[in-house]
């Protein structure tokens, strides 16, 4: 049997994560966050492929490391609400398929199984982000 504590996949996202910053959903077709979501769905579809992630049903911890100048645009908050609406399970929420093949990639289920958040910045030269989800001990 797998010891689920051991769980999780990362990888790295050039640029800044998509950020909740209104009630339109970030997911929507030209939403002024759509190519961060779709930077992000790229990355996280790479590394589950990689890894042969299938979407945790457990409950699940959620790291985000933002890289970049001291000074940007954006929160932690918003920064953690958008990452983890985009790697939710989409189906059913979404209208239109402007997302394609992307609008199937999903590491959780649902937001509701985040139950550790960790965000930290780093100082660097160009912005990106890690990402790292994980299944917590049952």
């Amino acid at each position: 049997m797998q010891d689920i504590t051991t769980l999780s996949v990362s990888f790295e996202v050039a640029g800044l994560p998509p950020q909740k910053t209104e009630t339109l959903s970030i997911l929507s077709a030209g939403h002024r966050q759509a190519e961060r979501v779709r930077a992000l769905l790229l990355a996280a579809l790479a590394a589950a492929q990689r890894s042969g992630w299938t979407p945790l049903r457990t409950a699940v911890a959620l790291d985000v490391v933002v890289r970049g100048p001291a000074r940007h645009v954006g929160s932690a908050p918003r920064f953690l609400a958008g990452v983890a609406d985009v790697l939710s399970d989409k189906r059913g929420r979404l209208t239109g398929t402007h997302l394609g093949v992307l609008a199937d990639v999903a590491l959780f289920a649902d937001e509701r199984q985040i139950q550790s958040i960790s965000y930290r910045e780093e100082p660097a030269d160009e912005p990106s982000y890690v990402v790292r989800v994980a299944a917590l001990g049952v």
